[in-house]
């Protein structure tokens, strides 16, 4: 981990870490982007509902990854590397700070600041591609409070199921997500 927090400071992230410091500005314990991922050239952007316990600051790695230690985190990168999607990708989630555990949902109103704070990252990415919405709650607040954005008809977008394993044991689902990630990688070709 202190190999990827000094990675975190390449001037090449100044424009994510401002916005992760200024979501710490006002007191929301939001993670910092994985310094090893595409940063502000990712062409996909994969949105999930809110930083887990292992993406925590001080409680986890500290960071929005594929690489963290948990089923979340080991179902998309399966998913992302049977895709042949290893580069170009950026995690982030519809409510960037942690809410607490797995149990603990958005309210409606984090729903929709944590939208707003997700249309400030999207103006970060000028690559951007496809946005993968995985889950609910990642749909319910792009379809709210993102998606109208766009003057022209902005990123491809593919909807999803969580990558966790709650949700991806349930009958086909697996399957479903693992598609809807070759979708992705097929649009970038």
């Amino acid at each position: 981990m202190a190999e990827r927090r000094a990675l975190w400071q390449a001037p090449a992230l100044a424009t994510l870490r401002d916005y992760v410091g200024d979501l710490s500005i006002r007191g929301r314990d939001a993670p910092a982007f994985d310094p090893t991922d595409a940063g502000t050239d990712a062409r996909v952007l994969f949105v999930l509902e809110a930083p887990g316990p292992k993406a925590a600051t001080g409680k986890g790695s500290g960071f929005i990854s594929a690489d963290n230690n948990d089923q979340t985190a080991a179902n998309l990168w399966q998913a992302r590397t049977e895709a042949g999607l290893l580069d170009g990708c950026l995690h982030a989630n519809i409510v960037p700070w942690y809410l607490g555990a797995a149990s603990v949902k958005p309210t409606p109103l984090e729903l929709a600041d944590g939208a707003i704070q997700l249309r400030y990252l999207i103006e970060l990415l000028p690559q951007l591609t496809v946005v993968v919405l995985c889950g609910d709650y990642a749909r319910q607040g792009w379809r709210r409070y993102v998606a109208g954005l766009f003057d022209g008809p902005g990123p491809a977008v593919i909807e999803t199921h969580h990558p966790s394993a709650q949700s991806l044991n349930f009958g086909t689902r697996r399957a479903e997500f693992a598609a809807a990630v070759m979708r992705a990688a097929a649009l970038l070709v």
